[in-house]
């Protein structure tokens, strides 16, 4: 099945307003920036967004987030995104801040079909307690705040109970894929696209660089293409457009 769709505009056409989104990348690595642009072309508002973090250096969601166009962030690290913090703070946008490995977990057990596990990470903390600020007043107030989980014990341990995450749609970033949808990430690229791809009800993949089927040894996918609806090949330069965050020299 032939799953390369001609332009980034069209693969996300149907990403309506106040869909869910899964994007994938780490700080500048991985984060499919075609597809972003392609969704900030088309005006789309009112997006619930779960990534690790929310772009940086105004590239990857930066670009959603400075247009206003998202309400809602799951996440685990701000950074140095100032906008993020500044509508974050000011009661503009509803943040929900995670443990980032539970971040990775929650996705890919939503992607696989588990609704929900236990884990030691928030306990005794207000992760598991609530009362974690979602949403502020705008006047340094909380105006909504995250409700209490479950704690159960397992062989003398504590552990809270953390929900699967399943969205409308993904967007990922691959440096190969076939037109099947099987893709195969670079090095730290490779930390929250899989798991993000996998939440996706429709997960739309950007790759660097397409191959015909059969052209990955199947020992070498990441991710199935079971996993994967929609595949859009960069051009050269937009494979080769990837920034850094900090450049440092070292004598």
């Amino acid at each position: 099945m032939d799953k390369v769709v001609a332009t980034a505009l069209e693969a996300v056409a149907d990403v309506g307003e106040g869909a869910s989104l899964a994007v994938g990348g780490f700080g500048l690595s991985g984060v499919p920036d075609v597809l972003i642009q392609a969704l900030h072309e088309r005006g789309v508002r009112g997006l619930s967004v779960v990534s690790n973090n929310c772009g940086a250096m105004e590239s990857g969601l930066a670009v959603l987030l400075a247009a206003g166009r998202i309400a809602r962030v799951t996440g685990s690290y701000i950074g140095a995104n100032k906008e993020f913090a500044r509508q974050y703070l000011a009661g503009e946008l509803e943040v929900e801040m995670i443990p980032q490995g539970t971040l990775a977990e929650r996705l890919r057990a939503g992607g696989a079909g588990i609704p929900a596990f236990y884990t030691p990470a928030g306990v005794g903390t207000q992760v598991a307690e609530g009362g974690l600020p979602w949403r502020y007043d705008g006047s340094g107030g909380v105006a909504l705040a995250s409700p209490p989980k479950e704690v159960r014990e397992f062989d003398g341990t504590a552990y809270v109970l953390e929900r699967g995450i399943r969205t409308d749609f993904a967007l990922v970033r691959a440096a190969r894929g076939d037109r099947h949808g099987n893709l195969v990430f670079n090095k730290s690229s490779r930390n929250f696209n899989p798991p993000a791809a996998m939440a996706g009800r429709v997960t739309v993949a950007e790759v660097e660089e397409l191959v015909e089927p059969g052209g990955i040894d199947p020992d070498a996918v990441h991710l199935p293409g079971i996993f994967v609806q929609r595949v859009v090949a960069l051009t050269p330069e937009q494979a080769a457009d990837k920034r850094i965050e900090r450049r440092t020299v070292r004598g």
